[in-house]
């Protein structure tokens, strides 16, 4: 079908589940650092502003949290079902940093979660907001285990082969592999990038249908100011991701700029756009900027970038699908520092809370972080292929000797599932969304927090009837977003 075969099946099977997976971890990371923060902040200044912030957004991070447990338990069964003989192969490897991630980071997050979202009436002040960091440096912990086993899939060190094994012989270099700093950094700054613009987009919905309080305003402020100060910072992560690339993987990052041959001595020029023919090996329609590439790649306007040509055909990445979503990575990001820097200028005309122009960038900004997160993703394992462990094992040998229609099947199902479960789990979170912060409006109210009544604290209950009620003639945030 479509001259797809097993194999295809069994990648396109893992990519739809990670891709669904990879976007609750992101949020989880940026929300749970956020809310530490929110929670932090009330006990600094008793700004009840910030405590009515945490209650909105741990109800919308629990959910968050429980679709990315479910989501991900399932990626790590397929490593047995569909990429058995990878898991033969770099099980002594990647098994041991799955199971570091889950003694240290899950186990951490597991064992403070229920305080943090159900102890707020229950136990003193300092322990609850102890809970929330824990919970915060948990999510952190994972990623940094999750990133140390997919680096050393990247750029593997520390190891040997054994009867057609790879057996440990320095921990530390596996783990402190020459990709995973940069890696680590970037998708840990990329999730608090898109947590921003999705908190910045729920504020500027709000705004926009005139629900305008002091909660709604520091939804908006904050996020902006996180835009403004953190997504420049990814662009010169990126930077220094890329230059590490092109080191290790240089076959990716000459799929990556559509880069087909090195003519003499001349710089390599930055392709802008274009459209990369893995048959005809050259980049169609292509738009380029002389010397933009070698001043970009390698920091000089006279070395030269690794050409596609220099590599063999099998051991080329697909240049098409690289080259266009590491560019929708790039623009996204652009249009981050953009309307960072717009929020500014609009902060000091007073008028940040009030430009509907802005407002709307702002709220159709708000999946930005997501979908770049995704691209980038897409970039960094479809730019490894044809290898699963970069110069050691192919794809092609990795999977496990299922037939066509057993992957047809499970495809299928996996889809099916997938949209009815998580589907429905993204619509109660929208729907959370939608309802907004609750807060007291003018009335004199207990002093709240950890040990005092105030509201209950049941973060799963919080989309009730009334929610509907008082949005019958509000367009949904989905159908905006």
């Amino acid at each position: 079908m479509f001259g797809l075969e097993a194999l295809d099946l069994a990648r396109i099977q893992f990519a739809f589940t990670i891709s669904f997976h990879i976007l609750f971890p992101a949020i989880t990371i940026g929300l749970a650092s956020y809310l530490a923060v929110l929670e932090g902040l009330w006990l600094k200044t008793r700004n009840d502003t910030y405590r009515d912030l945490y209650h909105f957004w741990s109800k919308i991070f629990a959910v968050n949290f429980g679709m990315g447990v479910v989501s991900g338990l399932v990626m790590a069964y397929q490593f047995g079902t569909n990429w058995s003989r990878f898991s033969d192969f770099a099980g002594a490897v990647t098994g041991p940093l799955l199971t570091y991630e889950v003694l240290t980071a899950f186990f951490l997050e597991a064992g403070f979660l229920g305080v943090m979202l159900f102890g707020w009436n229950k136990v003193g002040r300092g322990l609850h907001f102890f809970s929330t960091v824990m919970v915060a440096i948990g999510t952190l912990i994972s990623t940094f285990w999750i990133l140390a086993s997919n680096s050393w899939m990247q750029t593997p060190q520390g190891f040997e082969i054994v009867n057609g094994q790879v057996i440990p012989t320095d921990w530390l270099a596996i783990i402190f592999n020459p990709s995973f700093p940069y890696r680590l950094m970037h998708m840990a700054t990329a999730a608090f990038v898109a947590t921003a613009f999705f908190v910045g987009s729920s504020a500027a919905w709000h705004l926009l249908r005139g629900k305008d309080n002091p909660a709604i305003r520091t939804m908006l402020s904050m996020a902006m100011w996180m835009a403004l100060i953190v997504a420049p910072i990814q662009a010169v992560i990126g930077d220094f991701h890329g230059l590490n690339t092109l080191k290790h993987q240089p076959a990716k990052i000459a799929a990556i700029e559509g880069h087909w041959e090195n003519h003499g001595d001349e710089a390599t020029p930055l392709i802008l756009f274009g459209w990369p023919d893995m048959k005809e090996e050259k980049t169609k329609f292509a738009v380029e900027i002389p010397y933009l590439g070698s001043l970009i790649l390698t920091h000089s306007l006279d070395k030269q970038v690794p050409a596609l040509k220099e590599f063999p055909p099998e051991d080329r990445p697909n240049s098409t699908i690289v080259f266009w979503s590491f560019r929708v990575m790039v623009g996204l990001g652009f249009l981050m520092i953009f309307t960072g820097l717009w929020s500014l200028w609009l902060r000091k005309r007073d008028t940040l809370y009030t430009s509907r122009p802005f407002l709307y960038l702002a709220l159709w900004m708000g999946p930005s972080g997501l979908i770049a997160i995704l691209a980038g993703w897409f970039t960094t394992e479809i730019g490894r292929q044809p290898w699963v462990v970069y110069g050691l094992m192919r794809t092609a040998d990795a999977s496990s000797n299922h037939s066509f229609m057993q992957m047809s099947i499970t495809l299928i199902m996996f889809v099916v599932v997938y949209f009815a479960l998580f589907g429905a789990g993204l619509g109660y979170m929208m729907r959370l969304v939608r309802k907004g912060p609750k807060i007291s409006e003018g009335t004199e109210t207990p002093d709240g927090g950890p040990g005092k009544k105030r509201t209950p604290a049941r973060p799963l209950s919080a989309a009730d009837d009334s929610a509907d009620a008082d949005h019958d003639d509000t367009p949904s945030l989905t159908k905006e977003i």
